[in-house]
C-alpha cells in the first residue's frame, strides 16, 4: 500500500514547468544551466517528481518571462497521502 501513495504522490500534477518550457520553446538542459542545476534536478521537477523550492520558482519565472503563478497548476491539488483535518497538538 506504501507504493501506491508514492505513486499517487508522484502522479500528482503541482507545476507547469514542463509545459511552459516547451510554450517558450526551451529545454530542461537549458534551464538546468541557467540555474546551475543539475540536470537530473530539473527534469525531476518536469515530472513532478521533485518540486523547486518558492526561491527556484520565481527564478525559473523571470527566466521563462512569466507570471510565477502560470507555473503552477491551478485548482485545489488531491494530495491523499495527508490528512489535514486531525488535530495534532
Amino acid at each position: 500500500m506504501h507504493n501506491n501513495m508514492n505513486r499517487e504522490t508522484m502522479e500528482q500534477r503541482i507545476n507547469r514547468i514542463k509545459v511552459v518550457l516547451a510554450e517558450k520553446q526551451r529545454t530542461n538542459k537549458w534551464l538546468a544551466e541557467k540555474l546551475g542545476k543539475e540536470y537530473s534536478t530539473v527534469s525531476k521537477w518536469c515530472t513532478n517528481t521533485n518540486q523547486p523550492d518558492l526561491i527556484t520558482l520565481s527564478k525559473i519565472a523571470h527566466l521563462l518571462d512569466v507570471d510565477i503563478r502560470e507555473l503552477l497548476v491551478s485548482g485545489k491539488p488531491i494530495i491523499k497521502e495527508f490528512d489535514y483535518t486531525s488535530d495534532s497538538k
